[in-house]
């Protein structure tokens, strides 16, 4: 049901489609209805298929459940901890930690999937998945990780070039280096420490749609960069970047704006989710 084909369920369990196919049959001919209909195109649940879909996932998911939670007393998270998140915060944030906490889990297998697409956690087996931004109205569980906060930065060598902006103002005047989601592209809000907020339009000539490229232009001097704490925090200590504003809130979207750990919606958080979520905590700019 959640994969929509034989083919994709065989797949990931490294079977043959006809074994799936047959499971299928003997599980109709057992409670007497079918479940799919199937053409050679395509393959939907029936009326039938549905309602009883509906009655045995939750079964399933408790099973499935319960074993996880008995093997979780022994104490060593064991089997597959499958992670997602966005390209640009699994490798500045997540990749780093890797080398340590598989070292003190050996018997835990680390299969990270970086996207910036938004991944269906069912679909894919995904145990944990880092989000960024708002989060849509779902089903799952999210915990908030951390408030992102932007800075407009740039280089020293850009600034002793072209001059340091005073103003928000001022960033009019300068080549800017843009992110091509809307509004990213086109305006920067900034909002003063009285809560006053003002709109500033921005323009450039380099448009990238990752933003460990855009941190990359930055650094060489070509512009100035709105972006994520998590991302420069090092670049701002270590002088590569500077940030421009530091008595500015600044967005291009909305003010209130975190990274979240999204998990399916179970009553269960597995002892190999705990542990790895713990790890990233520690690691967070909160």
């Amino acid at each position: 049901m959640r994969q929509g084909s034989f083919a994709a369920v065989a797949r990931e369990r490294n079977i043959d489609p006809s074994s799936v196919s047959r499971t299928i049959a003997g599980l109709e001919s057992e409670i007497g209805v079918r479940l799919f209909q199937r053409t050679t195109r395509q393959l939907a649940p029936t009326e039938a298929g549905i309602t009883y879909f509906q009655r045995v996932e939750p079964l399933v998911e408790e099973m499935q459940q319960a074993i996880i939670a008995a093997k979780d007393i022994s104490g060593q998270p064991k089997g597959t901890l499958r992670v997602t998140a966005s390209v640009s915060f699994g490798l500045k944030c997540i990749v780093p930690l890797l080398p340590k906490f598989e070292a003190m889990y050996p018997e835990l297998t680390v299969e990270l999937l970086l996207t910036d697409a938004v991944v269906d956690l069912f679909a894919e087996r995904i145990d944990v998945a880092v989000r960024l931004g708002q989060l849509a109205d779902s089903t799952l569980i999210a915990q908030q990780l951390m408030r992102t906060r932007y800075l407009v930065c740039a280089s020293p060598n850009y600034l002793q070039q072209w001059g340091q902006p005073k103003t928000p103002s001022d960033v009019e005047q300068h080549n800017c280096l843009l992110f091509p989601l809307a509004g990213f592209r086109t305006r920067w809000i900034f909002k003063d420490k009285d809560a006053d907020i003002k709109e500033i339009s921005v323009r450039g000539r380099t448009i990238i749609s990752n933003a460990l490229a855009l941190q990359q232009c930055a650094r060489a001097g070509m512009g100035l960069a709105l972006l994520p704490h998590w991302l420069i925090h090092k670049d701002v200590i270590d002088g590569k970047l500077l940030n421009l504003f530091p008595d500015f809130q600044v967005t291009a979207t909305d003010f209130n704006t975190a990274a979240w750990l999204v998990y399916p919606s179970r009553a269960y958080i597995p002892l190999k989710v705990r542990i790895f979520t713990d790890e990233i905590k520690k690691h967070m700019l909160i």
